[in-house]
């Protein structure tokens, strides 16, 4: 019988702190780019009620000799209740014997690794000095993206926003307590996002919640929250100002809102996307030219960034005796 992980989220967060997440990030962006991996398009199931669906998201890491899938539902309407929005597993295989290696709780690897990769965006692209962060979301991606992006630029100060105002009031006064850097609620989104130099948006709005005449010369840009054709965080001035970047290729041109929207408009075309963050790693597409150029990343969440992240949580609980280990499958059933 094979010993398989069952990592829950305290495992996932021991194991896998932010640091750690996003070198293991930028390693992975960087394989992806070279060519190793192989990533076919989630599947998605959307439920009778519209705005529930299921994601398949399966892929495969030959460097680490590992296959899997994430498989989560998503349900926006659990936000501020007691269930996440995002909610699942990541299954784990060798791809020696195709044997189950560890089931991984998806909320933690999600929250932790999206949040890992805008952080490697922002590293590649947004100015060196950049100071001053907007975060559109007051939710758990509001909260990882400000640890995340501190690890990488120098932060003096944050403003958030969200449409719930003692939401945001409350994230406010608990993250400047724990982050020790001025962290500020405002009333509206456009006054969060004037004069910032880097802006996460990480709603669940299917409608744009930043208009791109707010952007100061020179910001940086990380789109999250929106992850289907016909939903944007962003209205169409913002994507046609901005240098565009990407986790994926194929998933920008087939998934993105942002990107497919103002394309039906006759406001950009595939040029108008400059590459993979992955390339920008290796050197084969040119990151920032101008300290006045608006860098935009969209992130629409790729399944190696969860397989990564699940195989290095397996690795670490391996290393150091912990977490805890069932038997599950690997012979034949009834034998012996």
């Amino acid at each position: 019988m094979m010993k398989v992980l069952i990592a829950d989220q305290p495992t996932v967060a021991e194991l896998l702190p932010m640091r750690e997440c996003v070198e293991l990030m930028e390693r992975t962006l960087r394989n992806l780019a070279e060519g190793g991996a192989t990533l076919p398009l989630r599947s998605s199931m959307i439920l009778p009620e519209g705005e529930n669906r299921m994601l398949l998201m399966p892929s495969a890491l030959p460097s680490i000799g590992a296959l899997g899938a994430k498989v989560i539902t998503i349900f926006p309407g659990n936000h501020g209740g007691p269930f996440d929005a995002h909610q699942g597993v990541v299954l784990l295989f060798d791809d020696r014997h195709g044997a189950l290696r560890a089931l991984v709780d998806a909320t933690a690897v999600t929250a932790l690794r999206t949040a890992a990769v805008s952080a490697v965006a922002t590293r590649a692209l947004a100015r060196p000095e950049s100071a001053e962060l907007a975060i559109l979301g007051a939710g758990t991606q509001g909260a990882t993206h400000l640890e995340a992006i501190l690890l990488v630029r120098p932060l003096r100060r944050v403003r958030v926003y969200d449409p719930d105002q003692d939401r945001a009031r409350r994230f406010a006064e608990r993250e400047s307590e724990r982050r020790e850097i001025p962290v500020a609620a405002v009333q509206t989104a456009r006054e969060a996002v004037e004069g910032a130099d880097i802006v996460c948006t990480v709603t669940t709005s299917p409608e744009p919640v930043l208009e791109g005449r707010w952007l100061k010369p020179g910001a940086h840009l990380n789109a999250v929250g929106a992850y289907t054709p016909a939903t944007r965080e962003l209205d169409s001035e913002t994507v046609a100002r901005a240098r565009l970047f990407a986790d994926r290729r194929e998933s920008l041109l087939r998934e993105s809102g942002e990107f497919l929207i103002p394309a039906r408009e006759g406001l950009i075309g595939e040029e108008h996307f400059q590459g993979e963050i992955g390339e920008v790693l290796t050197g084969r597409v040119a990151g920032r030219r101008s300290s006045e150029e608006i860098t935009l990343f969209k992130a629409l969440g790729i399944a190696v960034e969860d397989l990564a992240a699940a195989h290095h949580v397996l690795e670490q609980a391996s290393a150091r005796g912990t977490g805890t280990f069932v038997e599950i499958g690997a012979g034949h059933f009834g034998s012996g």
